[in-house]
């Protein structure tokens, strides 16, 4: 999972596709990638040591420099919001024409992700399973419906379930197990219509998250 700059492109490798927790063991800590199961004593962080990161020699891996520090924090944020290496440098290039701060504009468009705001507004359980639903049709944005998880949704844009798709269990079963949703999306769990009211505030997001070194590792490329 590297990027290199080969004649002055991007190369990149594609999703991650394998076990979800195996994840959660590389950066020591729960990437919640399992929805509920990942606040139960059957999530791999839990079972295992923190500091024992996945494979026979997960147990004496050494503490991280500078570089390994950048590279496990943009790994973490990147696995975390299950996007491709190459979506994930396109979104941080973007960042950086913004007029604010590039860190936290970079969180605010990982935020502004369809497939992110289906998950945030409690119609799927995991990010992974709203890019299900996404690819599969069952998502409409105005009205119009968008099978393209990567898309980005403007502040005010209404997101709805497809008429034909608003029983399906897995869609019920999230929004019941949805108790709050943060303040910069509505949600009318009834009629399963959301509304994207504004752009998050950094605060609002994950704390644990330090995108400063994520910044600091791609102008490392840049």
């Amino acid at each position: 999972m590297r990027i290199n700059k080969v004649g002055g492109k991007v190369k990149t490798m594609s999703r991650y596709t394998g076990p979800s927790c195996r994840l959660c063991r590389r950066e020591g800590e729960k990437l919640f990638l399992k929805g509920e199961r990942c606040y139960t004593d059957r999530c791999a962080v839990v079972r295992r040591a923190k500091s024992m990161a996945p494979g026979q020699h997960g147990a004496s891996m050494k503490k991280t420099k500078e570089y390994g520090a950048q590279l496990r924090e943009k790994q973490k944020i990147r696995y975390t919001y299950g996007v491709t290496e190459k979506q994930f440098f396109n979104t941080f290039l973007k960042a950086l024409k913004t007029k604010g701060v590039t860190g936290s504009d970079f969180l605010f468009l990982l935020e502004s992700r369809l497939d992110n705001l289906v998950y945030r507004m409690g119609f799927a359980r995991t990010r992974r399973q709203a890019r299900q639903l996404v690819n599969h049709g069952h998502i409409l944005v105005n009205d119009r419906k968008v099978d393209i998880p990567s898309y980005t949704v403007k502040v005010g844009s209404k997101i709805s379930i497809k008429e034909k798709s608003k029983n399906l269990a897995i869609i019920n079963d999230a929004l019941e197990a949805t108790l709050n949703t943060l303040p910069f999306v509505k949600v009318d769990k009834k009629n399963k219509v959301g509304e994207y009211v504004r752009l998050p505030e950094r605060s609002e997001l994950n704390q644990d998250f330090n995108e400063l070194l994520v910044v600091e590792y791609y102008n490392r490329l840049t």
